[in-house]
């Protein structure tokens, strides 16, 4: 299957994606404006300990101060112990050096650590933190141990490094340098933390180009597509180094490169709850702010045979792979409950179970999967490091609040009727109302005022002006004594 990347750029914000065949399986989006801060490091400034959570508070330059645990101090730096008398070494007024582990999100700050990391193509550098470690995607132990092996003849003394999964494709020389490129980072970062104030950026991550072509295994990519010349330059450069440089592609067509290679649609369909799945069959998603909840529907599917637990097998299946697919695009975080068709038969279920695992480990954040719940749903969780790709590309609507609905034509009339009962009431005799035209013409084509202008407001006029630029929620309600009223010609007199 053909494996491709684009990067396109406009206005200081990197649209990325990447593609499977012709799926879309991965987009992010760099914003000038909002960019994802995680692997920064920072000088900050404790300003707040709190014994009780095991936590500090750190001012690192943003508009939200970070959330530094514990367990994210150095051992050296912190006492934590199962005793509750246990307590942290920093105190208020401490200046150290913060490296970012998740950006903020929402109302919630970000989460900072001490225990830096640095992250190569092949290799982590953990500097002053004694660990060797293999991915875990690495599963054959034979290839472990070799790993475990070459990390110990590459580590630095007194620091760490972890075997990344594009390890074992690598010479022992391209390993070390890499590993001593890691650990100048760290030199050069601690340099520039001995003249910064707090707040400064003392490292910068990679931008996202650089990430997906570290993160990814470049070998099984087919084409880079990037729409800027600089950028191009820079990623051959890199290509060429490697012997790939036929992988990087200029695109200067004159459509836009995510329309022409039809990834723009895909991206639009990430802020729909609706998905629909070849078969006929379709997911639901439904995000709240704790988890997000994916209901699976068989839909227009009613399958080949006259056996409705093959039927509902198979749309699981089909529904399992997709999910996988989906919480990598939409960027999902937290936890997420999938609430699979009944099945009966326990084989199906685990056979269903078992394949979103294994879909899910395409997935270059970390997943873990439980098992079927009495109640008959599954819940996965996946590692969350910045917003979902629904906040990125969208923001709460002005009119419905984020409800993602607006008010019935009858509440709306309603809302009017409240509004002309107060007009009435502070002693006019006349009012007037302007709405949107829609509304105006429910009004009129249902009567819903005829039976009160008849009783209780049989001596009282009411006009309303309808308007085809107002909002279906949006209207107003004045009151006007006057003898002669002045109104324009689309005015009308309520029955």
């Amino acid at each position: 299957m053909q494996k491709n990347m684009y990067f396109d750029y406009f206005g200081g914000d990197c649209f990325a994606a990447v593609t499977e065949g012709d799926k879309l399986v991965e987009f992010h989006l760099d914003s000038a404006g909002a960019s994802d801060i995680s692997g920064n490091v920072y000088k900050g400034r404790v300003v707040n300990v709190l014994e009780g959570m095991q936590a500090a508070f750190v001012s690192f330059g943003q508009a939200k101060n970070g959330y530094l645990a514990a367990g994210d101090i150095p051992a050296a730096d912190a006492v934590v112990t199962g005793d509750v008398s246990a307590h942290l070494s920093v105190k208020v007024g401490d200046e150290i050096m913060v490296q970012v582990l998740k950006s903020p999100i929402g109302t919630k700050g970000a989460r900072l650590t001490m225990n830096l990391s640095f992250v190569g193509k092949h290799l982590i550098y953990l500097p002053g933190t004694p660990f060797l470690g293999v991915s875990r995607k690495i599963a054959d132990e034979g290839e472990r141990a070799q790993l475990m092996a070459l990390a110990e003849k590459l580590r630095f003394a007194g620091d760490g490094l972890i075997m990344r999964t594009n390890a074992p494709h690598a010479d022992l020389k391209t390993l070390k340098t890499e590993a001593k490129y890691l650990r100048g980072l760290y030199v050069n970062a601690q340099e520039a933390y001995k003249e910064a104030s707090v707040g400064d950026i003392v490292h910068r991550d990679a931008d996202v180009h650089v990430r997906l072509l570290r993160d990814f295994d470049i070998s099984d990519i087919d084409k880079i597509y990037i729409g800027s010349e600089t950028v191009y330059r820079r990623v051959y450069s890199l290509m060429k180094q490697i012997g790939m440089r036929g992988k990087a592609v200029l695109y200067n067509g004159e459509r836009e490169m995510f329309d022409f290679f039809g990834i723009e649609q895909q991206v639009r369909e990430i802020l729909s709850p609706r998905v629909e799945l070849k078969n006929g069959a379709y997911l639901i998603f439904d995000k709240t702010e704790a988890l997000t909840v994916i209901d699976v529907n068989t839909g227009k599917f009613i399958g080949n045979t006259d056996n409705l637990e093959d039927t509902v097998f198979e749309t699981n299946l089909l529904a399992a792979k997709e999910v996988a697919r989906q919480a990598r695009l939409r960027n999902l975080g937290g936890i997420a409950v999938v609430d699979f068709i009944d099945m009966e038969k326990p084989e199906h279920r685990a056979a269903v179970v078992d394949a979103l695992r294994e879909a899910l480990k395409e997935d270059r954040a970390k997943c873990n999967v439980s098992e079927t719940s009495g109640l008959g749903l599954v819940q996965f969780t996946r590692k969350k490091s910045k917003d979902d790709n629904t906040v990125m590309l969208s923001k709460p609507c002005p009119y419905c609040k984020g409800a993602g609905t607006v008010l019935s034509d009858s509440y709306i009339a309603f809302k009017i009727k409240i509004a002309l009962k107060n007009c009435f009431a502070d002693g006019y005799e006349n009012a007037v109302v302007e709405l949107n035209a829609g509304i105006f013409a429910q009004i009129l084509s249902k009567r819903m005022f005829s039976h009160t202008l008849k009783h209780s407001w049989k001596d009282k006029r009411v006009y309303m002006i309808p308007h085809r630029t107002y909002h279906e929620e949006y209207f107003t309600v004045r009151g006007d004594n006057s003898n002669v009223l002045h109104l324009p010609d689309t005015a009308k007199l309520l029955y």
